[in-house]
Formats: structure tokens, sequence, C-alpha cells
């Protein structure tokens, strides 16, 4: 089978993006996200879709979960919520939920 063909057997008039990571997952969507896997590069990219796809689901209070370390990820988090539209408020995380390595964010609907 060539990357134009179905396992059905048809065809398809564009070629599948080869990717060296193979399929992507699927993850249920969650009021919370673990940003520890990222790299400081893939944050902000990771945060803009995480917010979008949780305003689209009607999640407006999320919490992004940075860590504690030396603050890389939490300072690009925080500078990007600053000028982030879809942003009312933040704020560190209570005690139970992570204090300052997460970040509690309140989404405004989505319209």
């Amino acid at each position: 089978m060539n990357k134009y063909e179905h396992k059905s057997g048809g065809t398809d008039a564009t070629p599948e993006a080869e990717s060296p990571f193979g399929d992507a997952v699927n993850i249920e969507l969650q009021d919370s996200i673990d940003l520890h896997h990222f790299q400081a590069k893939e944050i902000a990219s990771v945060v803009e879709e995480y917010l979008a796809q949780c305003r689209q689901a009607d999640l407006l209070e999320v919490r992004l979960i940075h860590g504690k370390g030396v603050g890389v990820q939490r300072n690009i988090i925080r500078s990007l919520l600053t000028k982030h539209p879809a942003v009312l408020s933040f704020q560190d995380a209570p005690a139970e939920a992570g204090s300052w390595g997460a970040t509690i964010v309140t989404l405004r609907k989505h319209d």
C-alpha cells in the first residue's frame, strides 16, 4: 500500500503528512494540563491550543501545571496569559492544587 491508498483500497488526492512520530494521539480534554513534558520553546503553542480547546468545550477554569523549578515555564505562561484576549484572570493555584507550581486560569466564554 502506498501513502495515497487507504486501507480500504481507495485512494486519496493528497498524500499523508509523513511524521517521524507516527500517528497523533488523541487525549481526552481535562481541566488541567501538565506541561512538564514539553520544552520551553513548545510551551506557548501548547498553551494557546489547550486554551482554545477548553473554551470550545466550555471549560472556563483550568489549571496549567508548570512546576516550581527555576520558573522558566511559569514565566512563559504568565507572559502569554497577560496578553491573551480570552483570559479573564489568572493566579497561583491553591496549596492543595500545586501552589506556585501551577496557574489557575479563568477564560472568557467562547463566542
